[in-house]
Parts: structure tokens; C-alpha cells; sequence
């Protein structure tokens, strides 16, 4: 082994001056034993029956020293062979003096041995005695007398190795608990009566060993440097041994192994206990002590050292309540018991409710064995609530009549013990004996009316049994502790009327392992680690501390099923109700952070009087807190408050009397319809025997019955408490929409109870998903469908159903990483298909859609309360809700795209869509539309109605959920509040006479409004729309704001022809203003064009159109009727009119130009071919490019692909006012019909303009320039017709006529166009999908705020491919794209749709 120089000089100081309390393991030279294990029995008392071991004792005693010696052998390898002189069988009158024989025996052996040099080598000489009437357990008196006694016959033989052996270290060690001595049944022990509890033999060995090293530390055998005498206590571990129970038998060598770890404890901290069962860990010395521990280099100074005092909390309290006084007549009810009525107090429990060491004074370890029960926090009543804070003392407040607290000290048979009958030491199987002695002297007491009187139980029990778990694991289970629990209160149950009984979860009681691993704090460690061996005696992190961990779970997870099932609510006159305070408790700590011993008494195991108050005030507290809303974590360290009853509601809470969470129905008509009714119009709330629902988190019920400071139970899904599908308890204390409709039909099935997740048999039919965001909502149709149908409970096809669907707060938490994914537009399509899949499948049914709940609020409620919120999580929690500054644009973006999801779920409920039968409606309910929380004195938000996360509704909140859906349900359209104040009570309404049915439409003669659509503006929700810090030089990092000037080519359809309609006869006027790649007229807010867009960014733009005037087209060189030949001159036309435009800096401002052309020439190609075919097409473009290459700097060219014109079909049931029109003017389409060989050919070439214009664009010769780059956009390639409800085509796209876009259509082309020039060239978008949006406007990321072109997008395009001759789109058309094409083709071209 490798020593430090220091340690090595210090070893080598020590053997130089010789001293013995530097003696390390290395120095000993030869170990020797000598023994007398009969020295305490006095004549008289009795033969000894001789166990095995004392029958061999010498040998055994002399393997103990050699194990020592190879113990030691290892640090020196020289040690000389074990010396023990043989001794004779003595008796207990002459056992001093064999001895004394030994001693002389050896040490003439030591002299004797040429080997050992007896005058310098260091000797370790073990003095093994017993004492076989077990008195070190005798109370302090006797257990002093008998320690002089023994020390008094050891005198001789210390005496004698002092003066004749130098340089010795002597272990004088106990063997009296290893040796399995048994008295004969008919003797005594030794004069005293001995306790028979863990508690009293933990202290009385301490007291023992304490009694020892007082007397051996300030001895003489301690004064000098080259001989000392240590005390080796080796006490055994046991689970409440007494003296007359036979010890464990250990064999020698794990004697030896615990002796030599004693030897290895400073003097004040030897707490090894003997286990027959487990070996402990040879212990090392360390290089910071690397020697064998005396009592002067342990620094021990005899008796407990005081700690310093901390300021003690005043142990009174003060009871400061507006109402005091009892009710106005008995109650007969335990749900409606006001403090005031309660006339007897009564306890059950172990040392902690007796009281042991509650008013001992501190360092006062043996006064620990007195019960203070005058003190407990339970059930005891001394003095008043000014100087005692007690459960009792509380209640005498209310009631000074109170009875049955306990007085004073004593046990639990004493006279001032009253109905205190908790015992010290109890485990969970002693309590029906305690109960059973509770209640008999309840019916005995002649001081109170055993049948009247209202009682309070507290039943508390738990620590003692886990401290004994690992011992016997199937006795101390959690199902035997749960068991014996249930066993004491199924006495009280059947026996006790008029009785709300407290069961106090037991704590965490892996938490004494930090008072007991705290060096700094003095605590008596033999006594807390004989008392809960469990609990401390293993390492950290092991398998064995996991198991303990677990089972101390168990044991109040257990205890909460107990009473939870509802197994103790049968009687309207008894109750029992778990109190949680205890159960998430930490360690107090002082302001230095170390565990505050000044909160126990002075074995630092049980509760000072500080405790007990802290107890009795998280009791009463506890007592008054609704469930579900109990604390489960008393703040020891803070003076707590004592709660006051709440003046409307001034009951002991129970399981029954939630008056938050429970509801009284008032409906005197619950009948069902006379017979079951066929129309969804006719359905009311008894004819509803299925219950289903789809949603999120919210729905599945997370965190709902989660404690406040639990935030990691939020993962817990409580779906038997969720407001739309939970069916936990009953209407009495669950406020649910199955619990309401089950109080007009018991046979209602569907709902979900208990906790789960949705593919578990509790859920049923709730197959909401945690995160589940609109897209997941057609998996939950599909299951829930599926799930129906497979149940037999459940008849499909006649059983009629309600289904509550509530989506959309997860989608608003990650719009920002995806606004595209997570659009308006999206969310509509998901619901969409959602809702379809039920109205297709589920006959009979009525589906409530709730709006979701606003993030406005959600962030109000967070971001207010930093103190009780995790606001470090608020990212993973809901990044984009929680994350935007305030009145930031993200925060104002976030508001936008709710609304537009609010919108959208209104659409598509009031399009009718879902009211073409006449047993299925959906039915917005628009409750949680504005939703307004409470809030506190100091102005924030009321958390009291979230659970820990500060976002899932807790069960207070659901109840109100619960109640305003049920109220929106039997209010007519119309007439639906869309306000939610979790403040007010919501009465619980009931159907009527007139109106006995659930609201539809219909029903409520109620007309959906048509779409109040003012404008096709869209809303602008970017955050980064600053330009380059710099002009930009290259086209690559060209930012939206850079582009200064736009302009544009093509045909009618940039010229904007017929985008409004048109008063004159003239059916062909140009609306510039509002095209959609130059348009300029309004703003975005009101006109979505792609002018409108970058104005945004930069609103100093120049070139755009506005007006329908010529003067005012700006850089707009569009014509109508315009084809691929004519881009050339158009171009030229344009680059004239930059070069004369005073405001355009030609060399240095940076354009953006779009072309879109070639419908005109796909119409024209069957009257010239060679004229209209590709290559003549691809050349003209090419021109076009060329010009603007060689003349135009600093240009971004967008080159929009010609849409695919040969999918036409008719879509508008011949509406339009010219239906031949567009066939006049398109002759290549006249009279063609799918497959023949002359459609085919204009497929081909359609495909041929396309792929040309993408490979002409992307060609090198357009690449060389830094500043030009040409981009083309795809999005026209497979275009999707607009449809509307009814599968028709949305005319509102297009012209009156029916041939160009609407307003409505340019916009939609905007924002395709814009949304492209944000995709990389490879990853666009190559189809628009026509639906209205406010919010589908792309935005450029911080990341990648360019424009992209070919390099920026570091991808090259893929080759053109052969086009399919299968259509792989919905229903391709082409509306107005320059010529008179639209509505007029689709009359003589339907054809098959998507």
C-alpha cells in the first residue's frame, strides 16, 4: 500500500516517540486474547444453560485472535501468531481471578518468545468478557452499579498488563448479546425489569456504551503514551430482542470482522451492529487516520456535546377564525362536520404519537423513553394553543368541551393516556389491538355519549415498520401493512358511529439517512441505526436502498387505495380520509444547510415539541384542504399559519363533500325520450347511453388530480377525472359529463375511470392522446370507431352517442418550429378528415367540438407566477406559447394564428358538412372561447385551478369545464355562452318541458351566417424583416427587404383581367392594382399580392401596379392575350422603362422580376404546331432571359411554370354566363376527350414547357454572374381545383364569367408564388392548395433569411422525367391563365375528380 511522505513521517514520528494513539495497523507485532466469560454472573442467580459455543469458548476465543492477526497480517506481514493462553472452566465466584491467571500467563509467554521483542514491539491484547444476565439493559442506575461491578473485577488483570507490557493497545470487548446465552425460563435476569421495546434497548445500549467510555476515557489506564484501553461494544441487531430472547449466534470470524470495524470508529461514533445474516464490509484505514482509535485521538470528550442552540419557534400558536361556533343542530352527517361539533379526540400509532422525547431537553438521550403524550401532535392537551400547538388544543378553540386528548407522561395505560392508545415501538400488525383497547374505552367512558358524540381519530403508524423491513420482507410487505391498516379501521368501521378518522400517510423516512450521514450534526448514531437498521445501515446507490426506496412508496401508495376505494364511505355517519403532509417532507435544514436536529429530540429519531407543533399545524391544515389539493410536502423550516374553515364551505373535507369538485344535479325530469328517438334533434340527455371523446393531454387528464408540488405526476393521466369523458366516483364528488348524464341514465357506458393511457382498459372509450395534435385526431377516429364496434356492451348501430372533441393547444405550441405544417390551413384539413371519418361510420351520434383553451391565458397564468411555475421548462412545455416576449411580434403572430384556428373550426362546423343526417350533428360549444381565471390579492393569476405545470387543468378546474359544457350542450345556437369565469359558480342546468333536448341546429331553429370575409388580405407574421446590414452584392444573399424595385411579364393573368366584377359591358378590364405578382393597390392587411408582401419589408418599393389604368401599371409589361413570342419585346419594353424611371437606380437597386407565360401557346398549338412547339417556346424565353442577363444588374428573375392545362373538367353546373367561351378561345381543347392521341400530345407538351423552362433557367450560362440569378417556381405544375362543401368547384376563385381569378384567386397565387421563393430549389412546392387562410404566408428564419436560388440552396434540380399518363393530383384545372380559359372548359371537360 502507498503512503503519502506526510502520512509515512507521521507514522514514522508516532513509532519514534512511541505514542500509542498514533498506532497504526502496521505496527502491531503479535495479537493476543484472554477472556472471562462468566465475570457478571453473580452466585445465586441461576445455572446457565450452555449453548455450542460457550461449551468450546477457549478455541473459539483464541480463532477470534487469529483472525485478528490475519486481519492485521495484511498490513504487516511479519505479525507473530495469535498468543491465548488456556484458562480454565470457571465459575462465576473465581472468574476475576482466572483472569488474572491468563493475563500473567501470557504475558510471560510474550517475555518467553524469542521472536518478540517485548520491551519495543507494539502488542494488541483483546479482553473478551459477557455478561450473561443481559443488566447492561437495566435502567441507568443498575446498569452503572453493574458496569463498576465488572470494571471492579477487571481491575486486577488491567492493573497488571498496565504495569508489565509496554507498548500495548488493549480492546476490552463485550461479547455479552453474540454469545447465545439463554437463562433458565424460572430465573431472573439481574435484579431489574427490562423493556422489552427496540426503543428502550437502542437507548440502554448506547447508555451502556456511553457509560464505558466515560469511565475508561477519564481513567488511568488512559494516561499514557504507550498504553491504552478502548471499550468495544458489539452489540446485535435485532428487532426488539429482549433479555430473555436468545441472541443471534455468530461464528468467530465475523465477530473478528465487527471488531476490527470498531476498531476503525473514532470513540464517539462505534454504531456497528451484529447481523447473523449479513457480512459487513472490512473497514480501512485512511490516510487522513490511518491509526487505531483511542479515546484522546478521537478527540472524545466524555458526554453528549450540546449543539450549539438555534432560535426555537414558539410552540403556541393562535387560532384567529371569524367562525368559531358549531351547527345549528347536531350533524348526521360526517360531509357536513364543522370543527365546532367535534366533542372526542382519540389516536392510534407508535412512539412518534405517544410522544417519546417531545419535551426532553436537548442532549438528554435517555429521557427519550419518556412519553410526553401531554405533547403529541394528535391527541395530546397540555397547557393551551398559546404555548402547545396539538390537534387538541386546535379544536379546544372551537370546542372547549373537547375530550379524550392525553395529559402529561406516561404509556398508553396510564391515567393521563385517555383514548391515546398509539405504542411505542407499534408496527401496522399491533394496530387492531389498539383499535380494539380504543373502543372499548370509548364505550366505557361514562364522560362522553359513545353513540352522539362526534369523534376525531388519528391514526399514524409506518416508520417502524420499514426500519424492519429488509429483515423479514413478506412480514413488513406493503400488502400486510396495508392490511393490518385496514384491519384496525374496519374495528373502528363497524364499531364507532359518528367518526371522521385522520390516516396520516406515513413520510419519507429514506430522509434520516441525511441526519445520520451529517458528521457535523452530534446525534447518538449506535440508537438511530439500531432503531431503523433498513433504513441506514446500506450504501448509497445500492440495489438494496432502491428496494427500501420502493417499498416506503408502496406503503403510501397502498395507504391511498385503501381509503380511496371507497371501502370507508358506506356510512353517512363515518368516514376515513387520508392527510398527505407528511408524505413528500424533506429534511429541515438550517440556514447553513445541515439537517436541523433542533426538530427532534435528542436521539435524533423521534419529534422535539418544534415537530409536534409543525405536526399538529399540517394535520389541521390537511384537514381542511380539499382532496386532490391536500399538500403533501410540510414546509417544516416555516412557521405555518393554522388555516381558519372557509366561511361558505366550513367542513372537515371529505371524499363526499367536495364542494369544488362535487355537484348537486337539481333535475327533477329525468326520464328518456318514450321511445328511442331516430333524429339527433330529439335526443335528450336520458336517451345518451354511450359516452366517448378525442383530444390531447387536456382530455386525457393530465396532472388533474396531480399534488401541487409534484410536477413529475403531470405525466399521469387521471382520465376517470376528465371533464368530458372521466367517470370516476359519482356526481356526489366527481363533476363530469359522464357523471352528470349517468344521473339521467346509471346504464350510460364509455366513460374512462381511473389513470391510463388510451390503449388501456380503464380509458375505454377516451382515446384522447397526451401531445396529440390535430394530424393525430383521423388515428383517434379510427380507433375509437374501431373500439366501439368491437365492444358488445355497446350496440353499435342503435345505442346513441355523445363524442367530445377538444384539439389544437399542442399545435399552437410548435407553430413557430413549423408554421406550415402547424397552419391554419393544415388544422382545418386534419380536423376535417377527423370529423368526416365519424360522420361516415358512427350512426347515432352527437359530437360536441370545443374550442381549445387560449394560449393568451396559458401564458398569463405562467409567466405571472415565476414562483410556483416552471418557467426554465416553459421551451419543452410549449415553446411557442410560452417562449415570445411580451407584446413582441411573435406574441402578436401566436394571436393571429389562434384566431385563424378558431375560424377555421367555425367553418367547418357551420358549412353544414355535418348536418346531411338526421342522426348525426356536430355541435360547437364555444364555452372555452374566453376563458377568464381569478385572480390573487397581490393581482396574478389564481394557479389553485392548474396543476404544478401551471398548464393542464387541475380536477377544480375540470369541474368547471364539466359544468360549462354540460351548460353549453342545453343552450340553443344562438344563444351558447362562449364565456368561461372559473371564478362564479356555474349552476347545473336542466332540460325543460319545452325544450327537453340536446341543442342542434335545428333544434334551435337556428340558420348558420354565410362567411363574413371582408377582404383576401392576409396577416403578416414575420419577425426578422430587416435588410442586410450592407447592400447585398450577391444574388445569393439577397433578404426580402434588399429589393427595392418589381416588375413583371406575361399575360392576363398578371394584368389581372376580370379580378372584380365590372359594371360595364367591358368584361375585360385589367385590375393591375390587384395582380398578383405586380399588384400594388391597398395593403396586405387587405390585398394579398406579392408587391403588398415585400412592402413588409421594405416600404419604399417601386415598380408595382395599382388602379386598372395604363398610366398606373408601373413596371407591369403584361398584355393579355400575350404568348411566349411576345416576352421578348415585353422585356425590352420593361428595360426601357427602368432605365427613364427617375426613382430606379438601375446599377445599384436590386429587382425582382416574375414571368409567367404559355397558356395562350398550349391553346394555339393545334392550329400551328411548329409555330407553338417547345423548342419555339424555349427559345423565346430564352430571349427573353438573355436580354435581362446582358442588360439588367442586380436582377432576381422568378420564372413561374405554365399550369398543366389538359385536366380540365367541368365543375360549376353551367353558373357561368359564357360556358362556350373558353372553347372558342382555346381551340386546341374544343371537343377533346381523354386518352385520344391529340390530348395526349398536348400532355407532352405541356410537360415539354415546363421541364424546358427548368432545365433553360438552370443552364451555366445563366450562372456566371454574382449579382443575376434566375429561380424557377414550380407551384403551378399540378394545380388542385378549389371545392367547395359539396365536392363542386369554388367558383368564388374565379370571375363572374368564370373565365380569369377572382381577387380571391390572385391572392391564392401570391402567396404560393411568395411561399416558393422561400423553399430551396429542389424542395418547392409544386401544387397550391386553394384554401382561405389568413396565415399562410411563409416567413424567413434567422437562419436562412435569403431568397433562394440554385447555389443558396446547395442543391442542383432533378432531371425532368417522362410525365405519367395517370393524373397523380385531385382535380387539375386552369382558370384564366392569359386567355379565356375557366369555367366555360369545365362545362364540356368533366371528367373523373381526384
Amino acid at each position: 500500500m502507498g503512503l503519502r511522505p506526510t502520512s509515512f513521517l507521521l507514522g514514522l514520528l508516532g513509532l519514534l516517540l512511541g505514542q500509542v494513539h498514533m498506532l497504526r495497523p502496521s505496527d502491531v507485532q503479535v495479537v493476543a486474547a484472554i477472556w472471562d466469560l462468566d465475570t457478571a454472573a453473580d452466585s445465586g442467580r441461576g445455572d446457565l444453560k450452555m449453548q455450542p459455543w460457550m461449551e468450546k469458548r477457549p478455541p473459539q476465543v483464541c480463532m477470534l485472535a487469529s483472525v485478528l492477526s490475519d486481519i492485521i497480517r495484511h498490513f504487516n506481514p511479519s505479525v507473530l501468531s495469535p498468543m491465548c493462553p488456556p484458562g480454565k472452566s470457571a465459575g462465576p465466584a473465581d472468574g476475576a481471578q482466572d483472569l488474572w491467571a491468563q493475563a500473567r500467563k501470557l504475558v510471560r509467554s510474550m517475555k518467553e518468545n524469542p521472536q518478540l521483542d517485548f520491551q519495543s514491539d507494539w502488542k494488541l491484547i483483546n479482553v473478551f468478557f459477557s455478561n450473561a444476565s443481559q443488566c447492561h439493559l437495566c435502567p441507568v442506575a443498575e446498569q452503572t452499579s453493574h458496569v463498576m461491578d465488572t470494571m471492579g473485577k477487571l481491575t486486577q488483570t488491567l492493573d497488571y498488563l498496565q504495569q508489565e507490557v509496554p507498548k500495548a493497545f488493549v480492546n476490552l470487548v463485550d461479547l455479552s448479546e453474540v454469545l447465545g446465552l439463554e437463562l433458565s425460563p424460572q430465573e431472573e435476569t439481574c435484579g431489574c425489569t427490562l423493556e422489552t421495546s427496540s426503543l428502550s434497548r437502542a437507548v440502554m445500549q448506547w447508555s451502556y456504551q456511553e457509560t464505558w467510555k466515560k469511565l475508561l476515557a477519564s481513567s488511568k489506564y488512559n494516561k499514557q503514551k504507550s498504553f491504552a484501553v478502548v471499550f468495544q461494544p458489539i452489540f446485535s441487531e435485532s428487532d426488539a430482542l429482549t433479555a430473555l430472547e436468545v441472541p443471534p449466534r455468530q461464528d468467530p470470524a465475523s465477530l473478528a470482522l465487527y471488531l476490527w470495524n470498531s476498531m476503525m470508529e473514532s470513540a464517539g461514533e462505534k454504531d456497528q451492529l451484529v447481523n447473523a445474516e449479513e457480512a459487513e464490509p472490512l473497514k480501512c484505514p485512511t490516510q487522513e487516520k490511518p491509526y487505531l482509535f483511542t479515546y484522546r485521538n478521537s478527540n472524545y470528550l466524555p458526554g453528549l456535546q450540546l449543539p450549539t442552540k438555534t432560535p426555537e419557534m414558539r410552540e403556541g400558536a393562535e387560532v384567529r377564525c371569524p367562525d368559531q361556533d358549531p351547527s345549528d343542530s347536531i350533524p348526521t352527517s360526517v360531509h357536513r362536520l364543522k370543527p365546532a361539533d367535534i366533542k372526542v379526540i382519540g389516536a392510534l400509532g407508535d412512539s412518534i404519537t405517544a410522544g417519546n422525547g417531545a419535551g426532553s431537553k436537548p442532549g438528554d438521550v435517555l429521557d427519550v423513553l419518556t412519553q410526553y403524550r401531554g405533547l403529541s401532535w394528535s391527541a395530546g392537551g397540555d397547557k393551551n394553543i398559546s404555548k402547545v400547538t396539538t390537534l387538541p388544543n386546535i379544536l379546544r378553540e372551537f370546542n372547549p368541551a373537547l375530550k379524550g386528548f392525553s395529559l402529561g407522561k406516561g404509556k398508553e395505560n396510564s391515567a393521563g393516556a385517555h383514548f391515546n392508545q398509539a405504542v411505542a415501538g407499534a408496527k401496522a400488525e399491533g394496530l387492531p389491538a389498539q383499535a380494539r383497547r380504543l373502543v372499548d374505552l370509548m364505550k366505557n367512558d361514562t364522560r362522553i355519549n359513545f353513540q352522539e358524540d362526534w369523534k376525531i381519530i388519528t391514526l399514524f403508524i409506518g416508520g417502524n415498520d420499514l426500519c424492519s423491513s429488509c429483515n423479514d420482507p413478506d412480514r413488513y410487505s406493503p400488502q400486510n401493512f396495508t392490511r393490518n391498516i385496514g384491519k384496525a379501521l374496519d374495528i373502528l368501521h363497524a364499531e364507532v358511529p359518528r367518526a371522521f378518522v385522520n390516516l396520516v400517510v406515513m413520510l419519507e423516512i429514506i430522509a434520516l439517512r441525511e441526519l445520520y450521514q451529517e458528521k457535523r450534526v452530534n446525534c447518538p448514531r449506535l440508537i438511530l441505526k439500531s432503531l431503523c437498521p433498513c433504513v441506514l445501515k446500506f450504501d448509497d446507490n445500492t440495489t438494496e436502498l432502491a428496494t427500501l426506496i420502493e417499498v416506503n412508496r408502496k406503503y403510501q401508495e397502498e395507504t391511498h387505495l385503501l381509503v380511496e376505494s371507497g371501502r370507508y364511505d358506506t356510512k353517512e355517519d363515518f368516514t376515513v380520509v387520508v392527510q398527505p403532509f407528511l408524505e413528500n417532507v424533506a429534511m429541515p435544514k438550517t440556514p447553513e444547510g445541515l439537517p436541523d436536529h433542533s426538530f427532534f429530540a435528542p436521539d435524533c429519531f423521534h419529534f422535539s415539541a418544534k415537530a409536534h407543533n409543525q405536526a399538529a399545524s399540517g394535520l389541521w391544515n390537511n384537514m381542511l384542504e380539499p382532496i386532490n389539493q391536500k399538500t403533501s410536502r410540510h414546509e417544516f423550516e416555516i412557521k405555518s399559519n393554522l388555516t381558519c374553515p372557509d366561511q361558505a364551505w366550513p367542513f372537515l373535507s371529505t371524499y363526499k363533500n367536495l364542494q369544488n369538485h362535487g355537484t348537486w344535479l337539481p333535475c327533477m325530469d329525468r326520464a328518456p325520450s318514450p321511445s328511442l328517438p331516430t333524429s339527433v334533434h330529439a335526443l335528450r340527455p336520458a336517451d345518451v347511453q354511450v359516452v366517448a371523446a378525442l383530444g390531447d393531454s387536456l382530455t386525457a387528464g393530465n396532472g388533474i388530480a396531480t399534488k401541487p408540488d409534484d410536477l413529475l405526476d403531470v405525466t399521469t393521466q387521471y382520465r376517470g377525472l376528465s371533464y368530458s369523458s372521466g367517470g370516476d366516483g359519482s356526481l356526489h364528488n366527481v363533476t363530469t359529463l359522464p357523471n352528470i348524464l349517468r344521473e339521467f341514465n346509471p346504464n350510460l357506458i364509455g366513460y374512462a375511470v381511473g389513470t391510463g393511457d388510451a390503449n388501456g382498459t380503464n380509458a375505454f372509450l377516451n382515446q384522447a392522446v397526451p401531445g396529440a395534435k390535430a394530424e393525430d385526431l383521423v388515428d383517434q377516429a379510427h380507433a375509437l370507431v374501431q373500439r366501439m364496434k368491437a365492444d358488445t356492451r355497446v350496440d353499435f348501430q342503435r345505442d346513441w352517442k355523445v363524442i367530445t372533441v377538444l384539439i389544437g393547444g399542442t399545435d399552437l405550441c410548435d407553430y413557430c418550429t413549423d408554421s406550415k405544417t402547424y397552419s391554419a390551413a393544415n388544422f382545418f384539413e386534419h380536423l376535417r378528415k377527423a370529423l368526416d371519418i365519424l360522420h361516415r361510420e358512427v350512426p347515432r351520434a352527437l359530437v360536441n367540438l370545443v374550442d381549445f383553451m387560449s394560449p393568451s391565458v396559458i401564458r398569463e397564468v405562467f409567466l405571472k407566477n415565476p414562483d410556483k411555475c416552471p418557467v426554465q421548462q416553459a421551451r419543452v412545455l410549449c415553446n411557442c406559447v410560452l417562449s415570445p416576449r411580451e407584446n413582441s411580434q411573435e406574441e402578436a403572430r401566436l394571436a393571429v394564428i389562434t384566431q385563424a384556428y378558431q375560424d377555421s373550426m367555425r367553418e367547418l362546423v357551420e358549412s353544414g358538412r355535418y348536418d346531411t343526417r338526421d342522426d348525426f350533428s356536430v355541435v360547437l360549444q364555444p364555452f372555452f372561447q374566453n376563458l377568464r381565471v381569478p385572480e390573487q390579492q397581490d393581482g396574478r393569476p389564481d394557479t389553485s385551478f392548474f396543476a404544478p405545470d401551471c398548464i393542464h387543468p387541475n380536477q377544480k378546474f375540470h369541474s368547471q369545464l364539466s359544468r360549462a359544457l354540460w351548460a353549453n350542450m342545453l343552450q340553443p345556437l344562438g344563444m351558447k355562452s362562449n364565456t368561461l369565469n372559473l371564478a362564479t359558480v356555474i349552476p347545473i342546468s336542466c332540460p325543460t318541458k319545452d325544450e327537453p333536448f340536446l341543442r342542434t341546429p335545428r333544434n334551435s331553429n337556428y340558420t348558420y351566417p354565410k362567411p363574413a370575409i371582408k377582404n383576401w388580405g392576409s396577416d403578416f407574421l414575420c419577425t426578422e424583416w430587416s435588410p442586410s446590414h450592407s447592400v447585398p452584392t450577391s444574388v445569393h444573399q439577397l433578404q426580402p427587404a434588399d429589393i427595392q424595385v418589381v416588375a413583371a411579364l406575361g399575360d392576363a393573368l398578371t394584368t389581372a383581367v376580370g379580378a372584380r366584377p365590372s359594371n360595364s359591358s367591358d368584361l375585360f378590364m385589367s385590375w393591375r392594382g390587384l395582380s398578383w405578382s405586380i399588384g400594388g393597390d391597398g395593403m396586405l392587411e387587405t390585398h394579398t399580392t406579392l408587391p403588398n408582401i415585400l412592402k413588409m419589408f421594405n416600404p419604399q418599393l417601386k415598380g408595382f401596379s395599382t388602379g386598372t389604368q395604363a398610366e398606373t401599371a408601373g413596371l407591369n409589361a403584361a398584355a393579355q392575350g400575350a404568348r411566349a413570342r411576345d416576352m421578348p419585346a415585353q422585356a425590352r419594353d420593361l428595360m426601357e422603362l427602368m432605365k427613364k424611371s427617375p426613382d430606379i437606380n438601375l446599377e445599384k437597386d436590386w429587382k425582382l422580376i416574375t414571368l409567367l407565360i404559355g397558356s395562350n401557346d398550349l391553346c394555339r398549338y393545334c392550329e400551328d404546331p411548329e409555330a407553338h412547339s417547345a423548342q419555339e417556346y424555349i427559345r423565346h424565353i430564352q430571349q427573353t432571359l438573355d436580354i435581362f442577363y446582358e442588360e439588367l444588374p442586380r436582377a432576381f428573375i422568378n420564372v413561374v411554370q405554365v399550369m398543366e392545362l389538359t385536366g380540365l373538367h367541368q365543375g360549376h353546373s353551367g353558373k357561368c354566363t359564357m360556358p362556350l367561351a373558353a372553347q372558342s378561345n382555346c381551340t386546341c381543347l374544343r371537343g377533346s376527350q381523354e386518352n385520344t392521341p391529340e390530348m395526349q400530345m398536348l400532355k407532352q407538351l405541356n410537360w415539354n414547357f415546363q421541364s424546358g423552362v427548368s432545365k433553360l433557367a438552370y443552364q451555366h450560362r445563366y450562372l456566371q454572374r454574382e449579382d443575376f440569378a434566375i429561380v424557377v417556381q414550380p407551384f403551378f405544375q399540378h394545380t388542385l381545383i378549389p371545392v367547395n362543401s359539396r365536392g363542386d368547384t369554388d367558383l368564388t376563385f374565379f370571375s363572374d364569367d368564370c373565365f380569369y381569378f377572382s381577387e380571391r384567386g390572385h391572392a391564392e397565387l401570391a402567396i404560393a408564388l411568395w411561399n416558393n421563393m422561400l423553399e430551396p430549389v429542389g424542395n418547392k412546392a409544386t401544387s397550391n392548395n386553394f384554401t382561405y387562410s389568413r396565415t399562410k404566408l411563409k416567413c424567413p428564419s434567422p437562419e436562412r433569411p435569403y431568397l433562394y436560388t440554385l447555389r443558396n440552396s446547395q442543391l442542383l434540380p432533378e432531371e425532368a422525367k417522362e410525365p405519367s399518363t395517370v393524373l397523380q393530383w385531385a382535380v387539375p384545372v386552369a382558370a384564366g391563365l392569359g386567355l379565356l380559359v375557366g369555367a366555360g372548359v369545365l362545362i364540356a371537360w368533366r371528367a373523373m375528380r381526384g
